[in-house]
């Protein structure tokens, strides 16, 4: 969690730096690691993620909230203030769309000093089929103001963090928040939102790290200036250090993960793989960018060879690939990175940053091949 104040009633956890060292984690991470989740790597094996092994991120509790009461009020600078019934969205036309979503921390338990919060190694990831309106419908019907330059989104969950009270708000530029495959969506994966991913409604931001889709989404206001509230300009920024402001963090950088060949040690996750052709798979994706190119390495990143691409189906969900692995006996490294079609490439080292934002260093799978 990121630090939440000093004094008797915010503790500080370990050095008030907020960093950790590398030998162990915080009762505090392990707090954060039992709520949330990450979805198990042989999960990749699915095109689309079943909800219940999709990544899950709950900032504060999970809402209690009865639909025959809930309204999506959206207001500020529009002409035509509305209060909206789920039946009343749900009466417009719908449109689904695939998104690989992946949280922004995805990564971070792997840096060095760590930060604390939510320790992710790199299962932070899924993909979902999200089924809902076009956001800018909405916004057409609502009468946007031609003085808008933002809208604040404010789900109806509530907590501390910061030292401040707060609910959850992210803000999105008009021109973003007017992409056509923004959505405001009532369903995942064909079926309605279950209460931990943002039931009744949700806004899903394809391309964005899953910060900005706000849950159980309860407003929409049109500002005529920037929004500087908590989780955007304090949280989610590249910064190097406490008193950096740093730059936002928007769309998700490439990334490849690998499928692990073979069976798990149960406690290192080291797996053990039967030496001969081993056909290695896994996904990639990047923040509405097409892959160009996945690679992989079995000697710990000495030599790369191109795997095989699987047919793109949505530009914001993930492609798979496939490589056929002559496996010898020993030790092994296997390794992947993936480029995207604007060049970008995973990094072998990952850049340390104070928040652990935005890693999409290689990923390596630690192998004993008998």
């Amino acid at each position: 969690m990121e630090q939440s104040g000093t004094g008797d009633r915010f503790p500080v956890v370990g050095d008030g730096s907020g960093l950790a060292p590398d030998s162990g984690f915080y009762r505090e991470e392990v707090q954060l690691a039992l709520r949330n989740r990450g979805m198990p790597l042989e999960g990749m094996r699915y095109p689309i993620t079943p909800t219940g092994l999709h990544y899950l991120l709950v900032h504060f509790d999970i809402p209690d909230i009865r639909s025959a009461d809930w309204r999506l009020k959206v207001g500020g600078l529009v002409a035509n203030p509305r209060s909206l019934a789920l039946e009343d969205l749900k009466a417009t036309a719908s449109r689904t769309v695939t998104v690989t979503m992946e949280c922004a921390g995805n990564g971070r338990a792997l840096l060095n000093p760590r930060p604390v919060s939510q320790p992710w190694l790199v299962e932070a990831v899924g993909t979902a089929q999200w089924t809902g309106i076009p956001l800018r419908r909405v916004l057409a019907d609502a009468g946007l103001s031609k003085d808008a330059v933002e809208l604040v989104f404010t789900g109806l969950d509530q907590g501390v963090q910061g030292g401040q009270v707060q609910y959850y708000q992210r803000s999105l530029t008009v021109a973003e928040a007017n992409r056509e495959e923004v959505l405001l969506a009532f369903e995942m994966n064909g079926e309605p939102l279950q209460p931990q991913h943002g039931y009744p409604l949700r806004l899903i931001v394809p391309g964005w790290y899953g910060m900005a889709s706000v849950k159980w989404l309860g407003s929409i206001e049109a500002v005529a200036q920037p929004f500087n509230g908590y989780q955007m300009a304090q949280a989610y920024r590249f910064s190097h250090g406490a008193d950096d402001s740093g730059e936002p963090v928007t769309r998700i950088r490439v990334r490849s993960l690998m499928i692990p060949p073979g069976v798990p040690d149960f406690l290192t996750r080291t797996r053990l793989v039967a030496a001969g052709a081993v056909t290695l798979r896994g996904r990639a994706w990047a923040g509405g960018v097409s892959i160009s190119k996945v690679e992989v390495s079995a000697d710990g990143g000495a030599r790369w060879h191109d795997a095989q691409l699987e047919r793109e189906t949505s530009v914001f969900g993930w492609r798979g690939w496939s490589f056929q692995w002559a496996a010898r006996a020993g030790r092994q490294t296997l390794m992947s990175r993936a480029t995207d079609a604007q060049g970008n490439v995973q990094l072998v080292e990952q850049p340390w940053n104070f928040q652990g934002m935005g890693n999409n260093m290689v990923h390596r799978v630690e192998v004993v091949v008998e």
